[in-house]
C-alpha cells in the first residue's frame, strides 16, 4: 500500500506547531500534523465555565516586548489586556513569617493576558488547519529515506519532504526514534535541556465575586517563600464575566494527592484573606510533570531555561529535511508564547526558502 505523502509533516500541535501548519498552508504546501493529546494546545491549557470564561493552567502572560507574539495576535485579531496586579500585595518571608501587606511600585513593564483566554490563540489557529491536524497520533519514529522523511505513529505511516518537531527537545530524543541518529553535540544538548513549565504546577480558583478586590482588601497578588503557593493574581475574566484567582505551586508538592494539596493551599489562603476563601465554586490545579506529553524526568540535574536558545537546534538536520522546532528553540524568548510563535515563524522561513 501508498504511504500517503505530504510536502511537510509537523509533530506537535501546540503554538508552534499549529501556526507554522498555518503559514505552511498559506504557502500552498500540504501539511500534516499529528498530536498526541486529543486536542490543541500543548502547554497552553485554558479550562472554561458553564458561560465560558477562561482559567489558565498553561501560559498565560506575555509583554509588549514579547513581539512575536503579539504580532500573531494582530494578525488573528485577538484582543489583549493588562493584568491587574493592583497597588498592594500579600508578602510571607518565610513560614516562620507572619503575612504582611506591601506596597507595589509602579510597572512601567506591565504583563498581559490573551482576551478570551491563552485558549482562545490555539482555538483560533486549530479551526483555520483543522482538515490538516490528525489528534490522538503519537509519534513513534522518524527515519531518512531516499526520497523524503518517514514518520511512524501509532496508526500508521506518513511520508514528506520535510519534517518539523516542535515537542521539547529532552522529550523529543527520550520519546522518538531517529534513524540515522542524531549528532552527539545535538543528543547531549537536548538531553540538558530545560523543558519550559515541566516542574510546574499551576492553581486556579474560581468564586462568584471577587472578594479580595473590595474594599479594605490587599487585592490578589500574592508572593510567598512559605507556600505552598508561591505567586498569586487576579485572575478575573475579560470583560468581567467569571472571576478567580490563578497562581503557582512550589513544584516540592507534585507527589502529594491534589485533595491535600488543595487542603494546604485554602490553608494558606484563609490565613490571608478569612474564611470567604472557603466560598469558591472550583478549584483545578495542573501538575505538568504528570503530562507524558509534555514531560519525562531528567536524567540529571537541570537548570531552569537550561540550554534554551542555543544555535544547535535550528541547524537543519538530515541534509535539510528535519527541522527541530518549540518554543525552547528560539533565538529570542525561548521558554514563552513569544518564542513558540518566533520558532513557527523561522521554521516556515526555512523551508520556503
Amino acid at each position: 500500500m501508498k504511504q500517503p505523502s505530504f510536502d511537510v509533516i509537523v509533530v506537535g500541535a501546540g503554538l508552534t506547531g499549529l501556526y507554522l501548519t498555518k503559514l505552511l498552508i498559506e504557502a500552498g504546501k500540504s501539511v500534516l500534523t499529528l498530536e498526541a493529546r486529543p486536542a490543541p494546545g500543548g502547554r497552553i491549557r485554558t479550562l472554561r465555565d458553564e458561560n465560558g470564561a477562561g482559567l489558565e493552567m498553561g501560559a498565560t502572560w506575555f509583554g509588549k516586548k514579547h513581539s512575536g507574539l503579539v504580532q500573531l495576535l494582530q494578525e488573528l485579531d485577538i484582543q489583549s489586556f493588562e493584568q491587574r496586579t493592583g497597588p498592594t500585595a500579600i508578602y510571607q518571608l518565610d513560614a516562620q513569617a507572619p503575612a504582611q501587606i506591601v506596597r507595589l511600585p509602579a510597572n512601567d513593564d506591565p504583563s498581559y493576558r490573551i482576551g478570551g483566554g491563552s485558549g482562545h490563540l490555539i482555538d483560533t489557529l486549530a479551526k483555520r488547519v483543522s482538515s490538516s491536524v490528525r489528534y490522538g497520533e503519537p509519534v513513534r519514529s522518524i527515519e531518512k529515506q531516499a526520497n523524503g522523511v518517514s514518520v511512524v505513529t501509532n496508526q500508521g505511516t506518513y511520508l514528506a519532504q520535510w519534517v518539523v518537531t516542535t515537542l521539547p527537545p529532552y522529550l523529543l530524543i527520550n520519546s522518538i526514534k531517529f534513524n540515522p541518529a542524531l549528532s552527539d553535540d545535538l543528543l547531549t544538548t537536548a538531553n540538558r535541556t530545560h523543558t519550559w513549565m515541566g516542574e510546574s504546577i499551576k492553581v486556579g480558583i474560581r468564586y462568584a465575586t471577587p472578594f479580595w478586590l473590595a474594599e479594605g482588601q490587599p487585592g490578589g497578588t500574592v508572593f510567598s517563600n512559605a507556600g505552598p503557593v508561591t505567586e498569586l493574581y487576579d485572575h478575573s475574566a475579560h470583560p468581567q464575566s467569571g472571576y478567580a484567582l490563578k497562581g503557582f505551586i512550589d513544584g516540592r508538592y507534585h507527589a502529594l494527592p491534589q485533595a491535600e494539596r488543595k487542603s494546604l493551599v485554602l490553608d494558606q489562603l484563609r490565613s490571608y484573606y478569612g474564611p470567604v476563601v472557603d466560598t469558591y465554586t472550583e478549584y483545578h490545579d495542573t501538575v505538568w510533570r504528570e503530562e507524558p506529553f509534555t514531560f519525562l524526568l531528567y536524567s540529571d540535574y537541570v537548570a531552569p531555561h537550561q540550554n534554551n536558545g542555543v544555535a544547535i537546534f535550528r541547524q537543519p538536520q538530515w541534509d535539510g529535511r528535519l527541522l527541530i522546532g518549540g518554543s525552547e528553540t528560539a533565538n529570542q524568548y525561548p521558554g514563552y508564547m513569544d518564542g513558540a510563535a518566533r520558532s513557527a515563524k523561522a521554521l516556515a522561513r526555512e523551508i520556503l526558502s
